[in-house]
Parts: C-alpha cells; structure tokens; sequence
C-alpha cells in the first residue's frame, strides 16, 4: 500500500473526526451564559475601581492605589476576554485554518505584561514611601479595604460561573483572588495604621500587592508563551507519547512527533508512524487515535502511517540517523522513537 494511500486516508479521517469530535468537545468559551457573568464582573470590578481611586488620592494610601491599578488589569482582562471569546467563535476560513482562537492567548499575554509593567512602577513608589512616608487616612483606607473583599469575592462568584477552561478567563478569575487577598492586606495596614499611626504600613501592603501582581503575570507570560511558542501542554511529555505509541504493535517506529496547543484545553498532534510490512496501516491509526484521546486527551491528531522498508527494519541501531536511509522524511525533526532503548 503506497504512502500516497495512507495520507490520502488520514486526510479522510481528520475530516470524518471534525464532523463528530467538534461537537462533542468544548474548546475554550463562547456561551452567551458566560459573556453574562462576565460582564456582571465587569460592572463590578469597574464601577469599585472609579470609587477607589477617589478616595485612594484623598486618604493619601498608595495601597489603594495599587488595589486599583491591580482592579483595572482585572477589568482590561475581563474585556480582553469577552473580545476573544467573540473572536474563538467565528468560523475558520481563509488564511486561519484554525480560525482565531488564539486571540484568548494573546489577550492573556497582554494582561501577563500589563500586570509586570504595573508592578514595576508600584514597587518604586512603595519603596519611596517606605522611606518617607506621607500622613495616612486609616479609617478611610479600612473601610474602603473592607468594600473592596466584598466586591471581589463577588466578581470571584460571578467568573466562577463562566467556563474556565480558557486561559483568558482562568487568568481574569486569578487575578480577581490576588485582588481578595491584596484587600485583606490593605485593611490590615488600614488597621495599623489606624489603631498606632505606623505609616510605612500602607507602603509594606503595596508591596505585598506588588508581588502578587509579579507572580499573575509572570504566570500568564509564561503559560502563553509556552502556547504562541507551540510548546507541547505542560502535563504531556512527548518522548513518553512517543515510547507510548512505538510501544503499539506493529508499530516499528514514530518520527517527526510534534505536540502543541492551539488554545486552551484543545491540543493537537501529528506524527509519522512506521509499521511493520505486514500490519494494517489504517487498523494502527485507528487504535493510535483511540489511545491519544483515552490516555493523553488528545484528539486532533494528524497521523501518517507507512510500510517500514526492510532496510528499516534490518539495518542501523536503535535511535540512529535514518534521514539518509528514509524516504518518506528527508528532513525528520525531532528524536526517532523505535523499540527499544533509544536516545531520546
């Protein structure tokens, strides 16, 4: 059976998995139940922050500033969001063969680095209140401070109730129990600063604030770029997916694995697979995609399935360079997997 075939037969089947897979697997988020909670959170978050500001510049108190700062990149991730769930949902065409799901990962990115901009410029002004430390409204800053933990386990409520499986709004939710435990700190320096006049209290809860900024956005960079970088999902190892796979008989090899993320939870993968002369190729493909999905949750699988060549099977180590000897991939990526100890 010639490679011709087989690719041809793949081609059949990825076009046959779109027809029922894509309705039975939710990619991402783009219910209008959750634009509702959404935006519910939103009101909320935007409405609190305007408030805050005012009395953050009357008090004096660079913690309610930093509150308020670390609420709009809360609000701008929330919007950035809902434009990305708006975007996911479009149809693919044209150039995007995937259509726009990764703008949640680029809205993601962007409050990642909004988040670390901020915190940057928080942690000089708290440093150079700390050393001198300008006279401090306790009782404005503990009442707003309590406002604040209300309003936040709110928005913490109301995000909850949307579909967290994208990274945008799992990052929006993270952000908004930072945000909780920032007020916490705040009303304690509210507190403090109230019931023994110690200033430098006010700076010490920016700095606290400034931390859990620094640790949300790193986070967010992180996780997005491992996505834009096409890095495989943080849980799956692909030289265990590959040993998995080589494992199957009568599979002799897999090469040119690759393993990446689209968007959140919606990962794909594509691989050459070589099988023994006389194995069912499509037989092998099947039972692949089947322990893709069961074992890995992978199902948006590519797979090219190929006869071995004798000289495959005969000659050369384990593990060896066979891009000389293949002709199906003059130019192979990645480590060979074949049974067998092999370098990986």
């Amino acid at each position: 059976m010639s490679g011709h075939d087989h690719q041809a037969d793949g081609a059949h089947d990825h076009e046959a998995h779109g027809g029922h897979g894509h309705a039975g697997h939710s990619h991402g988020v783009a219910a209008d139940a959750d634009r509702r909670w959404l935006g519910i959170a939103l009101g909320l978050i935007t409405g609190f922050m305007a408030i805050e500001v005012v009395i953050g510049v009357l008090a004096h108190s660079l913690a309610l500033i930093s509150d308020a700062a670390h609420m709009l990149t809360d609000a701008v991730s929330i919007v950035l969001a809902l434009i990305a769930m708006r975007l996911a949902a479009r149809p693919a065409r044209g150039g995007f063969t995937y259509g726009l799901k990764r703008a949640e990962i680029l809205s993601a990115q962007a409050n990642g680095l909004t988040l670390l901009l901020l915190a940057v410029w928080l942690a000089y002004e708290a440093v150079r209140r700390l050393l001198d430390p300008p006279p401090v409204e306790g009782g404005l800053v503990l009442v707003t401070a309590l406002a604040g933990i209300v309003v936040n386990i709110a928005a913490a409520w109301c995000i909850s109730k949307a579909n967290r499986t994208s990274l945008a709004v799992e990052g929006a939710y993270q952000h908004i129990l930072n945000d909780l435990f920032a007020f916490i700190g705040t009303a304690v320096a509210g507190l403090i600063v109230l019931t023994t006049g110690f200033r430098q209290a006010d700076s010490i809860a920016s700095l606290v604030v400034v931390v859990l900024m620094v640790k949300a956005g790193y986070g967010l960079v992180r996780e997005s770029g491992r996505i834009l970088l096409e890095a495989a999902p943080a849980h799956v190892d692909p030289d265990t997916v590959g040993d998995r796979l080589v494992g199957h008989p009568p599979v002799t090899e897999v090469h040119d694995l690759h393993i990446w993320t689209i968007t959140s939870g919606q990962a794909a993968l594509s691989a050459h697979v070589l099988v023994a002369p006389e194995g069912d190729c499509h037989a092998v493909r099947r039972d692949l995609e089947a322990l893709l999905s069961k074992e890995y949750g992978i199902t948006h699988t590519t797979l090219q399935v190929d006869h071995a060549h004798d000289s495959l099977l005969t000659v050369g180590r384990a593990g060896d360079d066979f891009a000389d000897t293949d002709p199906h991939c003059a130019d192979s990526h990645g480590p060979v997997h074949r049974q067998g100890p092999h370098d990986h």
